[in-house]
């Protein structure tokens, strides 16, 4: 027997078929009263950035293209109450053993994408020393996924911390840490996309180097 990891309870340790079929073959330490809290994004999204609900492009969306940006983004999970509470734990609480919770999941949703370089959105130096860890990394570290560090991150305001119109309006933070023999497929990864400005900053900073076809994902959105 064994205890959950985000409430502690005793855990069974027999899987029902539902556990199967959401989480994979791995329970990655999770009851399945904690793993019924998380929400798969909907079938119904929106075509660009897998926001659940949309009939069709979605407001932030809306905007990027009109700015002439593309948007071609992959979730996993609805960021609900579960999911900020988890993420409060995991980022903010410094509880590093969450980030094998859906190690399972991220490993399969990025099966698609084995041509792709991984590039991780990274933390600032500052945030870094702050945390001790970058949740981006970590997860990815726990999937086993390789990675490229090819980004590195100038100190700013956290984005938890602003509203929707100063996230639009977020400066170039990122910088490429080497611009040489960068690859023609690269897959940004983010633990969140709320509005799409942070990983519009990353982007951007790519296509500037040369035509590239890029493409992004996030644990939550």
């Amino acid at each position: 027997m064994s205890n959950c990891l985000l409430c502690d309870q005793t855990m069974k340790t027999r899987q029902t078929f539902s556990e199967l079929i959401f989480f994979g073959k791995s329970q990655s330490g999770v009851c399945h009263d904690c793993l019924a809290t998380f929400e798969k994004i909907a079938e119904q999204h929106c075509p660009h950035c897998f926001k659940s609900g949309e009939v069709g492009s979605c407001k932030d969306c809306h905007y990027w293209l009109s700015q002439g940006k593309s948007v071609s983004h992959t979730a996993i999970f609805q960021y609900n109450e579960a999911m900020a509470d988890y993420f409060s734990r995991y980022k903010f609480q410094g509880d590093n053993i969450l980030r094998k919770i859906f190690a399972e999941q991220v490993k399969k949703a990025l099966e698609p994408y084995s041509d792709y370089t991984i590039v991780p959105i990274p933390l600032s130096q500052e945030r870094l020393e702050e945390r001790g860890f970058n949740q981006v990394t970590g997860i990815l570290d726990a999937a086993r996924i390789p990675y490229k560090e090819w980004l590195g991150k100038r100190d700013s305001q956290k984005q938890s911390s602003k509203s929707r119109e100063e996230r639009l309006a977020t400066e170039q933070t990122f910088y490429l840490v080497d611009e040489k023999s960068l690859p023609e497929k690269i897959l940004l990864v983010d633990d969140i996309y709320t509005t799409g400005a942070t990983i519009q900053l990353a982007t951007r900073l790519f296509m500037k180097t040369s035509q590239k076809e890029i493409k992004t994902f996030s644990l939550a959105r």
